[in-house]
């Protein structure tokens, strides 16, 4: 064979050969891009089911305080002559439950109305802004709710059997997002007043 052809044969050879191992090296790229890819969506799928799971809880959680809430005050002596007799509302700096002196003045309204009409009862409701988690948002509503259940018991001695709290969190907003002062408005507890009607 001359040397020529044996030249070329060979340079057929190797890029053959060449043209497997790069193959090779393709599919096993392949293979572990893939399962590389696998394993990210099933680490997303298994977040997306507990956060899924966490929502139901919370969805859950807050049906039950809101029933067991509504059946405390129909349970209330004489409740269905009952009505509001005095509403108002308290706000609180961003994530905080401390009591501001503007909402002090309100609630010391609240409690000379309670202290007027020895039968009352009030309900203590908590929200939030939308800054930060749903659980977080309804844990710092039951706080805020708290705060004022505190503030009353302590300035005024109102009973805690007569006060009723419930937080909303982020849900049920005063202010849409889009509003002016949206999210301060949000952030706080409404306070209503059931007296026995006259």
């Amino acid at each position: 064979m001359p040397i020529k052809r044996l030249i070329i044969l060979l340079s057929v050879i190797a890029l053959v050969a060449g043209c497997g191992a790069s193959k090779n090296y393709v599919d096993e790229q392949i293979r572990s891009s893939e399962a590389r890819t696998s394993a990210q969506l099933g680490d997303v799928e298994g977040k997306a089911s507990a956060t899924s799971l966490d929502l139901q809880k919370l969805q859950a959680l807050q049906s039950e305080l809101e029933s067991k809430a509504e059946m405390a005050l129909n349970q209330a002596k004489g409740f269905e002559n009952y009505d509001i007799i005095w509403e108002g509302e308290v706000n609180f700096d961003f994530d905080s439950d401390e009591i501001t002196s503007a909402a002090e003045q309100t609630l010391i309204d609240a409690g000379q109305k309670m202290e007027s009409s020895l039968e009352s009862l009030v309900e203590l409701v908590g929200h939030t802004d939308n800054t930060g988690s749903n659980a977080y948002n309804l844990k710092l509503g039951e706080r805020r709710s708290e705060s004022v259940r505190r503030f009353l018991a302590d300035r005024f001695g109102i009973s805690l059997y007569r006060m009723f709290t419930l937080s909303y969190g982020e849900n049920k907003a005063a202010a849409l997002s889009d509003e002016p002062n949206s999210a301060s408005r949000n952030r706080r507890v409404t306070v209503r007043i059931w007296g026995e009607l006259k």
